[in-house]
């Protein structure tokens, strides 16, 4: 068997997830869920299709979360990007420990830039924005760079 790196571990979490809600397996869903799960959203209120989801309030997801990308930006981050057409784009950034999400956040039609703002050698120091400090940006290719989004940082 091979070994997975934590990153790797984290992805094949975040991963299984997409797959069980795409298949409508809420039992598999849940067990990667903490029992306390701590979710935040940013966008259009109508667009709270996760959240409907993992509280029950729809039995099946009224919008298809197919992730174009699944990537680390540390140990205990993950962040999944997608979009369907010209008007729903969606950044997940899910936080696990011990092989759980305990923490999801969700940006719907919102540019996302996460920036490390952790001191570093002891010292508080604020990188430029195309520094190491850049973590990751949204990459939406398809849609129109004309677009007008709400652009937000996630400092970690």
């Amino acid at each position: 068997m091979e070994r997975y790196t934590q990153n790797e571990y984290n992805i094949a979490i975040v991963q299984d997830f997409y797959n069980a809600l795409a298949k409508g397996d809420g039992d598999n869903v849940s067990k990667h869920l903490a029992s306390d799960l701590e979710w935040w959203f940013h966008g259009p209120p109508q667009c709270q299709h996760m959240r409907r989801v993992l509280t029950g309030e729809s039995n099946h997801p009224e919008f298809q979360f197919e992730p174009r990308s699944i990537t680390t930006i540390d140990e205990d981050r993950v962040i999944a990007e997608g979009w369907e057409g010209a008007h729903s784009y969606w950044v997940h950034v899910w936080t696990l420990k011990d092989g759980l999400i305990t923490q999801f956040r969700e940006y719907f039609n919102t540019w996302l830039t996460v920036r490390d703002l952790r001191p570093q050698n002891g010292k508080w120091e604020i990188k430029p924005v195309n520094a190491k400090g850049t973590l990751w940006q949204s990459q939406i290719s398809g849609l129109s760079s004309t677009r007008s989004m709400p652009g937000l940082v996630l400092a970690i």
